[in-house]
């Protein structure tokens, strides 16, 4: 007869006396766990079937470094789907590990604000040499000594072969062993808040990788093909007979705050989750944060604003959001690019303009690549709320080359759109090595077996070929292997380049806008009343931000040339016994440009020879 009892959510805890296994198998009759010692010896302990599907069960001689494994049904063992480290990888055992043994000395830490964000994304296996968590360590004064307030980890638990961008992970609460022990995380957070860093880390729910994923040996079917997703079937998280998965990841980035005090979370394309529950599952998971001094940032393509109210509001409850169309809209501006997603944006002055006064684009509008209307109003909600950038991990590495920004557009343009998102009112992203126009591609790599690599360099192949530049241009026998070790390490960041020239001097435009966005609140509104956008007559932008202690004017142009007169233009209006200060130009001789703009705003003269932006502070005459 089955007896009630409560087992953990993760499968080994280490407690007094012992290690208590624990693992929902609602498809299997028998459980037993295997267990290696670190001395090499093996014993097999039976778990209790326990009320609704769990097994539970002590192993009085367990300790922390033991692997297992759980046999099923007395057949095959599979590693644990809750492990907390793969030392073997997906398919080998999982291994005890004692959260507590770590010691801590960020006890008097707290994160930054969420509007005095400066997010720096990189990706642990290819920011360092090294590739791994200890070897990033290294690189976070620089980081501090940049200007950035946060760094946000691509995905880490633990995927099939040695290599990956994390989103074929299958572990969800296991950091990879490519990247080193759960200590060695735990090293990376301690060392990051001693430099004032905020800890963010990439999660995915919306799907498991195709390769080491053992969950439906223990639970059944959980997908749903009858919703489709990017990636296969949905998971069913309202599904009432797969209530302990869902309850299974809502505890998960409760665990790397708790074990690993990480601070907040980007979540991998919220729009490819699907819930019918009377409280969505991203409401809970953002509550559930909340509650544990976190914050949450989703990426979603749907520009939908219920994801960043309240619940209360009849919202998702989260943070912040990507907002991608403030790249796609600047990159167009030079490039004229109109493959995929960018077919729908003009880069037109204007556009950028638009999305630059209410935090994205489309809000509302017909969508050509969506085939119907996208977006929502958004300009209730605080700028703070929208994360711009110019480069991510899926802006380069989703180009069949992974060529970056600073390599399609002229430097004068690169530096331009550079400091605008350094200085806009929104929260700025940058991506490991923009700073100094890496000229390091970001390409898509992967380790998976044979069989299913092969598909994924067929598929990724297959990707590119409507795009006109292989239609036209190249073959997409051109296109880097995703399986090839080579593809991996030319795309690590060569950090020996960004003391030269022009790299050195983008990196220092970088410092000097992030300098002063800290120093400024302005540049930290907490609202929209305090920033103003508008196209002036003579053809070039305009951003006005202010504070109780100061107003600022950047003019930008982030193509061709302008030349004429601002006279009259109520943005650059100001009250009598003031004036513009010339500040700086991203195209100053210290930032590795030929020389600044002409502007002088009290004859009212602008005149820009290439892209550029120039900032000017008002004064007392």
């Amino acid at each position: 007869m089955e007896t009630q009892c409560e087992a953990p959510l993760r499968g080994a805890e280490v407690v007094e006396g012992g290690v208590l296994y624990g693992v929902w198998a609602p498809v299997c009759r028998a459980m037993e766990v295997e267990v290696c010692a670190e001395s090499g010896a093996r014993r097999a302990i039976s778990l209790e079937l326990c009320g609704g599907g769990w097994f539970r069960g002590v192993d009085a001689a367990g300790r922390a470094g033991d692997r297992y494994k759980f046999r099923l049904n007395s057949q095959q063992s599979f590693p644990d789907p809750a492990s907390r480290w793969q030392p073997e990888g997906v398919h080998g055992p999982s291994m005890v590990i004692d959260p507590s043994s770590y010691h801590w000395t960020d006890g008097n830490w707290r994160p930054a604000a969420f509007r005095d964000l400066v997010i720096y994304e990189l990706h642990i296996g290819a920011f360092t040499p090294a590739g791994t968590f200890r070897g990033a360590i290294e690189k976070l004064p620089y980081l501090r000594d940049l200007g950035v307030t946060a760094i946000e980890i691509m995905p880490i638990c633990e995927f099939p072969g040695g290599r990956n961008w994390g989103y074929d992970g299958v572990f969800l609460f296991a950091p990879s062993r490519a990247y080193g022990h759960p200590d060695d995380l735990r090293a990376l957070v301690n060392a990051a808040h001693a430099c004032g860093l905020t800890v963010i880390l990439d999660v995915v729910y919306n799907h498991f990788g195709p390769d080491g994923n053992y969950l439906g040996c223990y639970i059944g079917n959980y997908l749903d093909e009858s919703k489709k997703t990017p990636w296969g079937g949905a998971i069913r998280y309202g599904d009432p007979e797969f209530l302990p998965l869902r309850t299974l990841v809502l505890s998960n980035p409760v665990h790397w705050m708790r074990e690993y005090h990480v601070d907040g979370f980007r979540l991998d394309a919220t729009h490819a989750i699907a819930d019918a529950s009377p409280r969505h599952l991203l409401t809970e998971l953002t509550a559930a944060i909340h509650a544990n001094g976190g914050f949450a940032i989703a990426e979603d393509s749907r520009n939908d604003s219920r994801l960043l109210l309240s619940e209360a509001e009849g919202g998702f409850g989260f943070d912040g959001v990507w907002a991608d169309d403030f790249h796609h809209t600047v990159r167009v501006s030079n490039t004229h690019e109109s493959d995929s997603y960018l077919g729908d944006f003009s880069g037109s002055l204007g556009e950028v303009l638009d999305t630059m006064r209410h935090g994205w684009l489309y809000r509302g509008q017909h969508s050509r690549g969506k085939g119907a209307r996208r977006g929502s109003e958004c300009r209730h909600i605080p700028p703070e709320r929208f994360v711009h950038c110019i480069s991510n991990h899926d802006q380069i590495g989703n180009r069949a080359m992974g060529d970056r920004l600073s390599d399609s557009i002229s430097p004068e343009a690169y530096r331009a759109a550079l400091a605008l998102v350094c200085l806009s009112p929104y929260t700025p992203l940058l991506f490991m090595g923009q700073e100094w126009m890496a000229s390091t591609p970001f390409l898509f790599f992967t380790d998976h077996n044979p069989e299913l690599g092969r598909l994924v360099t067929q598929g990724r192949r297959e990707e590119f070929k409507e795009f006109a530049s292989f239609r036209l241009n190249a073959s997409v026998d051109q296109i880097p292997d995703p399986q090839s070790q080579e593809t991996f390490i030319k795309s690590k960041v060569c950090w020996d380049e960004k003391e030269g020239g022009e790299k050195k001097g983008a990196m220092e435009l970088v410092k000097e806008c992030l300098g002063l966005r800290r120093a400024d609140s302005a540049f930290r509104p907490r609202d929209r009343d305090a920033m103003q956008v508008a196209e002036l007559a003579i053809g070039i932008g305009a951003l006005r931000l202010s504070s109780e202690r100061s107003d600022w004017l950047l003019l930008f142009n982030l193509a061709g040339k302008h030349d004429g007169s601002a006279r009259g233009e109520p943005m650059v209006a100001l009250p009598a016994g003031y004036r513009w200060n010339f500040l700086f130009s991203s195209n100053g001789s210290r930032f590795g440009g030929a020389g600044p703009a002409l502007v002088n705003l009290a004859t009212g003269a602008v005149c820009f020879d290439a892209p550029e932006l120039v900032v000017l502070r008002a004064v007392g005459c």
